[in-house]
């Protein structure tokens, strides 16, 4: 936008601050929406194909019941922990009986998965799964009935086993579907009906009725039931399910508004701009929707180390058979090689990255954070320097009064007051923001008559009997005035510094004074700029702008580099030379003519989701329009590649440390792995690797939160 052509035309709105073009069909944003994440088959893919939440609960929670009395009952764990197991007719055949129960019901998810993988030839944690819980339940079976003479008793171990494999798989999917259940959350959030505006007064529609330009009245406390603009009002509003900030924003005519969102304290009238699929929570949740179905490196990482420790596990089980057997002892060789594959399924292993990416997912979306490509999320960390957009992203993209001066004899409050007097009938942004500085002032506005426009040069309206014009220097030239010296002196430093001016001429030629808008900075760019620094990450800025107005700009927020005069389309150059001096770049950008730069850089974030949602290049999208959101994701980044590292060391240590001891090669020193160490440490590897994972919940990703 322009400040200097002050051009008086009707104020146009497009389709909200979140409008997105219908990409793919999701219906109406609150009809149908599920009841709670316990009932989302979340993985409609790979090891969780087909399963929901609710499933595993139900099964974990009767498996765990079913396992009391089992665990209870078994002689080796009354052995471990010093009590004789109560003995009664048929006390022996508990643990047989309801293990069975457990294998078959608790064990039915494990068993059907790994069947596919093995279809498939795709081998993973399912079919480790499978394989341990199948030979304990074996080898328990070979044992309960007196074959042999081994002393294989599983059963506990295969109860505790499916318990923990169906808890583990629990959080795992409620973690995967609580981004999801948010985003249902958000959507049940809208209201069914709405108040729509007719020429005989109002009358109460289903909101699937609604269509653009339709007009309607918003109350106190209701909700928005789509996008729009403010036609007449004006209200505080709760944005906070949108961009995540607690504080109510102001919203009055010309100001666009979002479906879902709250007017707090006033009545507004509303043009409808978005309904449907057209409007911002649906375009979220399409974001989101991609989010859970990207892949990352870590996801493959996660099924490459799955499919290893099968082989390793059914290697290991080999080379213990064979190795005990060729001593001498087939009774040891059996019982070591079960013992190896029953605990040789460190599904922790499993769960330490999905579930590390699960819950950033979910815990960046609450944020406002909307992260379309998880790469993204896990590239963010390595970033050196972020490079904003200025227009609409580190600013407002809106203009704002910055000073006043007033001519010999004319004091400022009178300039100003005769100025927004006259814009005051102007619905152009910057007669808005006069009016707005002038109300913010507390001054009294003279009653202004005949507005007029004047394209391209400013307007006139008739004040106290007198004509009075605001405009540029093309209107100072078409009436044939000069300001006087000392006035002139001021505006050329405003002028120099890439403001627009506006004189105030009075209808006898005289100029009354002057004022200079300039693109308003948003606060919390100072705290984001400052904030990213203290990370050790530089911060540049790129601008269409003149570089005096640019550097103004920098060095009010401490900005370290800055690209002036930057053509729309060679933005992308500068991430590229960023890039060429060995830096890892992320553009953020208002989405508008900043996709080739967000495609180049390494992470590209569309702030203000606003102007456009649809950004394809951007792996992120941000909510609000807050820069310090940006800190979000750095902060988010760095946590959950940590929290990986650590679980991956954690249950790794745990398969490299127990399989071998499993499979005696301490054996000659008396050291060996009972089976039951074995399924305690691979039970507490699995949950202490899903507790870790949670502790992401902790972080504080609110934007106004981030320090």
């Amino acid at each position: 936008m322009s400040l200097g052509n002050h051009s008086h035309h009707s104020h146009q709105t497009s389709g909200g601050p979140l409008a997105e073009p219908p990409e793919h069909p999701a219906g109406h944003a609150h009809h149908g929406a599920p009841a709670g994440d316990d009932d989302h088959a979340v993985h409609t893919h790979g090891q969780h194909a087909g399963h929901s939440t609710a499933m595993f609960k139900n099964r974990f929670w009767l498996t765990l019941a079913l396992s009391v009395p089992v665990v209870y009952f078994s002689p080796m764990m009354g052995h471990l922990l010093g009590y004789m197991p109560p003995e009664f007719p048929g006390a022996a055949w508990i643990p047989p009986v309801l293990g069975t129960v457990i294998f078959l019901y608790g064990g039915q998810p494990f068993l059907k998965g790994g069947l596919q993988e093995l279809k498939d030839r795709t081998p993973g944690m399912m079919l480790l799964i499978a394989m341990a819980i199948t030979v304990a339940f074996a080898a328990s079976w070979v044992t309960s009935l007196g074959i042999g003479g081994f002393d294989l008793d599983f059963w506990w171990e295969l109860a505790l086993l499916v318990a923990i494999m169906l808890l583990g798989h629990w959080i795992e999917m409620r973690a995967l579907g609580s981004a999801q259940g948010a985003l249902d959350a958000l959507a049940a959030l809208l209201p069914d009906e709405a108040e729509r505006i007719t020429d005989g007064g109002t009358e109460t529609v289903p909101v699937s009725d609604l269509a653009p330009g339709d007009l309607v009245l918003v109350r106190p406390g209701a909700r928005m039931p789509a996008d729009g603009a403010v036609l007449d009002g004006q209200a505080e509003f709760d944005e906070s399910m949108i961009t995540g900030e607690s504080k109510t924003v102001t919203r009055g005519p010309g100001d666009p508004v979002v479906a879902g969102t709250v007017a707090t304290d006033s009545s507004v009238r509303v043009r409808v701009t978005a309904v449907g699929d057209q409007t911002a929570l649906a375009g979220i949740q399409r974001l989101v929707e991609e989010a859970q179905a990207s892949s990352s490196r870590a996801q493959a990482l996660a099924d490459r180390a799955a499919a290893f420790l099968f082989y390793f596990a059914a290697g290991a089980g080999v080379l213990t058979f064979v190795a005990w057997t060729l001593l001498g002892s087939v009774p040891d060789a059996v019982t070591r090689t079960v013992t190896v594959l029953v605990i040789a399924c460190p599904h922790a292993l499993g769960l330490a990255i999905p579930l590390v990416i699960a819950i950033s997912t979910e815990q960046a979306a609450r944020a406002g954070v909307l992260i379309k490509n998880r790469m993204a999320l896990e590239r963010m960390r390595t970033i050196d320097v972020v490079l904003f957009d200025k227009t609409g992203t580190l600013t407002t993209g809106e203009p704002e009064l910055k000073d006043i001066a007033a001519a010999e004899g004319t004091g400022a409050d009178a300039v100003l007051a005769l100025a927004a007097a006259v814009e005051s009938d102007s619905e152009h942004p910057v007669a808005r923001a006069i009016v707005r500085a002038a109300r913010a002032r507390n001054l009294r506005l003279p009653a202004a008559t005949g507005f007029t426009a004047l394209p391209g040069r400013g307007v006139r309206a008739g004040v106290d009997g007198r004509t009075v014009h605001v405009g540029g220097p093309a209107l100072l030239r078409e009436l044939g005035v000069v300001e006087p010296e000392a006035l002139a002196a001021r505006t050329r430093e405003w002028m120099d510094r890439g403001a627009a001016v506006l004189h105030v001429v009075d209808d006898d030629g005289t100029v009354l004074g002057a004022v200079s808008m300039e693109d308003a900075v948003r606060p919390e760019s100072r705290q984001a700029v400052s904030a990213l620094q203290r990370r050790g990450i530089k911060v540049a800025m790129v601008t269409g702008d003149a570089r005096q107005v640019a550097q103004a700009v920098a060095a009010d927020l401490g900005i370290d580099e800055v690209f002036a005069e930057v053509l729309p389309a060679d933005k992308d150059k500068k991430v590229a030379e960023l890039q060429g001096r060995g830096l890892k770049v992320a553009m953020v950008g208002d989405g508008v003519n900043d996709s080739p730069a967000l495609a180049r850089a390494e992470v590209g974030i569309a702030i203000g989701a606003g102007t456009d949602v649809a950004v394809e290049s951007a792996g992120v999208v941000l909510a609000g329009n807050d820069p310090r959101a940006v800190l979000s994701m750095v902060d988010l980044s760095r946590a959950s590649y940590r929290k990986m590292w650590q679980n991956l060391v954690w249950a790794a240590g745990y398969n490299i440390l127990s399989v071998p001891l499993a499979a005696g090669v301490l054996a000659f020193a008396g050291v060996v792995l009972s089976p039951a160490a074995g399924a305690v440490l691979m039970s507490a590897s699995t949950v202490v690797v899903a507790l870790n994972a949670q502790l992401l919940r902790r972080l504080k990703l609110n934007p106004s939160e981030v320090r």
